[in-house]
């Protein structure tokens, strides 16, 4: 079976769909995209800057059976927002399930808080950029 030259994911056309034995629906995808949280909003509107950077990010988009908050197949980095829902019980270890997924694919997985958003933007960012190999206003290990 090919992977997908991007993502290391089944390719679609297989008959296996977006991951694992069904297609994700872009209609769900586009729905999510058009009721965006305020945290996803602000950091969808700095994200966007770094494609002038050859890093382009998409929202909510469908990623190996699962729909990530951003992903960028280039840096094969997904991003993901979490508010305070996620921070325990079946939500938290559905979070766990989609980390792994996408882990396995080959996918770096970066969570933040909305409150961190919120908060400290810049510094979200920053972290991101990092995570992209690209220039940073700190200095990170």
């Amino acid at each position: 079976m090919g992977l997908g030259i991007a993502s290391g994911f089944p390719l679609p056309l297989e008959g296996r769909g977006w991951g694992w034995g069904y297609r994700m629906p872009n209609k769900r995808a586009r729905g999510l995209r058009n009721n965006a949280t305020e945290a996803e909003r602000r950091l969808w509107q700095e994200l966007r800057l770094l494609r002038a950077e050859g890093f382009h990010f998409r929202r909510q988009a469908p990623l190996g059976g699962y729909i990530a908050d951003f992903a960028c197949h280039r840096a094969k980095l997904v991003v993901e927002l979490d508010g305070g829902q996620h921070a325990e019980g079946a939500t938290a270890a559905a979070d766990i399930r989609r980390s792994e997924a996408w882990a396995s694919g080959g996918f770096r997985v970066m969570r933040f808080w909305n409150a961190d958003v919120f908060a400290d933007l810049e510094g979200v960012v920053d972290m991101i950029r990092n995570a992209c190999g690209l220039e940073t206003s700190f200095e990170y290990r």
